[in-house]
C-alpha cells in the first residue's frame, strides 16, 4: 500500500512542527533554569545575593545537624564605603564592591558561601571550621582587603572592612545565625573607632 503524495507531506509537516516543538521547549528549559540561577545571584557581584545566600546556610544547617559537623558564619561590612560613592562616585563604588566579592572568592574553598547582603555587606559560610577557623579567615581577609590597592580613575580607595564571626551552634533560623554574626561585627566595629 502506497502513502499519496499528501500523507507524505503532512507526515513530513507533523515530524517538522515535532522537531519545532522540541527545540521550543528545550529553549524554554534554558530559559528557566537561567532565571532560577539568576533569582539566588546578585546582580552586581559574583556572589550569591541574601536570598540564595540564605537558602545556602539553610543546607549547611541540615548538614551540620545531620552530620554534627561544624561551620563557621563570618559577616562584613565595609569601613568607610559610603566615602567611595561620595568621593569617587556610584561607578567606583560598584567596582570596588566587585573586587570586595573577588577578593573574599579568592580566599574561601570551593565549598565554602559568600553572599552580598545587601549594600557594602557580606556574608560567608564556612563547613567544617569551628570559632577559631572562622576568626583566623577574618583576620586573613581584614589583611587581604586592606592590602588591596584599588583605584579609580586615578585615586586610591581603602577596602577594609569589620567582620562578626559566629559558630554554629544548632541553629534553627538563619536569621538568628546572621543576627549574632552582625551584632559580633558591630562590637568589633565600635571598638576599631574607640
Amino acid at each position: 500500500m502506497s502513502l499519496s503524495a499528501a500523507q507524505v507531506r503532512s507526515d513530513a509537516d507533523l515530524l517538522a512542527e515535532v522537531e519545532r516543538l522540541r527545540a521550543e521547549v528545550a529553549e524554554l528549559r534554558a530559559r528557566a533554569e537561567a532565571a532560577e540561577a539568576a533569582a539566588d545571584h546578585d546582580v552586581l557581584t559574583p556572589t550569591l545575593n541574601r536570598r540564595g545566600f540564605v537558602e545556602a546556610m539553610n543546607r549547611a544547617m541540615a548538614y551540620c545537624r545531620r552530620h554534627t559537623t561544624p561551620a563557621c558564619l563570618l559577616y562584613l561590612d565595609l569601613d568607610g564605603f559610603k566615602s567611595v560613592n561620595d568621593g569617587l562616585g556610584h561607578a567606583a563604588g560598584d567596582a570596588a564592591l566587585v573586587r570586595v566579592a573577588e577578593i573574599l572568592i579568592a580566599n574561601l574553598r570551593e565549598s565554602d558561601a559568600v553572599g552580598r547582603l545587601g549594600g557594602d555587606e557580606f556574608g560567608l559560610l564556612m563547613l567544617n571550621a569551628g570559632l577559631d577557623e572562622g576568626r583566623e579567615k577574618a583576620r586573613r581577609l581584614a589583611d587581604a582587603l586592606s592590602a588591596e590597592e584599588f583605584r579609580w580613575e586615578g585615586e586610591r580607595a581603602i577596602l577594609g572592612g569589620s567582620f562578626g564571626v559566629r559558630a554554629f551552634a544548632g541553629h534553627e533560623d538563619p536569621e538568628v545565625w546572621l543576627a549574632e554574626a552582625d551584632a559580633a561585627m558591630w562590637v568589633r566595629k565600635k571598638g576599631s573607632r574607640a
